[in-house]
């Protein structure tokens, strides 16, 4: 049901996960036959779980153990693991920083340059730890560096931003990053994301998306509804995702995780 805002703006209630339940259907199902699995881009985890890709959640070693584990840990290689050929003292700078002097910290931390021969160091310490090599990067991190990536041995890579779509407008004289073709010539799986609606996951899966990462603003460290106003109530956006997921197996016979 539309609900009325003003003159001419409607809206639809949205939920979020703590606003609903599960309802319990009329068969149960032994443990043992549960299958909690999951393949994206032809990688199968024993355990669905991606650990975010945050300089204060996956580092190396993280990745790795996560791998062990079969789980998967996403580095990003936009943060202190590519600017840094040490990160720990950078990191534990930023754990002993005071509030008042936080914000500036972070800006001189993040104003030293990526180094593309730390993109392939990192990556190749993750194989070398039999890891799983799943990275990061933002759609202009992947216009430059991409090919990279792929080189130096990634298994998957993460394009992420807060929000990514394959209608970006840039200015004159900018080539915005063509995801269809990256997609199709990249020799690694992709992942798409950020999305919270059934038209922005369709485009992302016609695109060639491996999965498709939904959600803007859902976590308990995310700030983005509050400082920019934007985004959906997780579940409505989980389910919006979904329906689009479902319409485009139907479309293409592939089935995309989100």
């Amino acid at each position: 049901m539309d609900i009325q805002i003003g003159r001419g703006k409607t809206a639809r209630r949205a939920y979020g996960f703590d606003e609903i339940a599960l309802v319990p259907g009329g068969r149960t199902l032994d443990p043992e036959l549960a299958d909690t699995s999951l393949e994206i881009g032809g990688i199968k985890l024993n355990i669905p779980i991606l650990a975010s890709a945050m300089d204060g959640v996956v580092d190396v070693k993280m990745a790795a153990l996560l791998s062990d584990l079969g789980a998967m840990g996403v580095l990003n290689l936009e943060g202190l693991q590519t600017r840094y050929e040490d990160p720990n003292p950078v990191l534990d700078r930023i754990a002993a920083v005071d509030k008042t002097e936080f914000v500036g910290l972070m800006q001189e931390l993040y104003s030293k340059p990526i180094q593309p021969e730390l993109i392939q160091k990192r990556i190749q310490e993750i194989k070398a730890q039999n890891g799983l090599a799943a990275v990061s990067l933002t759609p202009v991190g992947a216009t430059k560096y991409g090919k990279i990536v792929a080189d130096a041995g990634a298994d998957i890579l993460f394009i992420q931003a807060t929000v990514v779509s394959t209608s970006h407008l840039s200015p004159e004289g900018i080539v915005p990053l063509n995801l269809h073709k990256l997609c199709s010539e990249l020799p690694i799986p992709v992942v798409l994301g950020n999305c919270v609606t059934y038209d922005a996951a369709l485009e992302l899966m016609r695109a060639g998306a491996a999965a498709v990462l939904v959600g803007i603003g859902p976590g308990a460290a995310c700030t983005s509804r509050g400082v920019l106003g934007v985004g959906v109530p997780q579940a409505t956006a989980v389910a919006d995702c979904s329906a689009a997921r479902d319409d485009y197996e139907k479309e293409s016979g592939r089935y995309v995780p989100i």
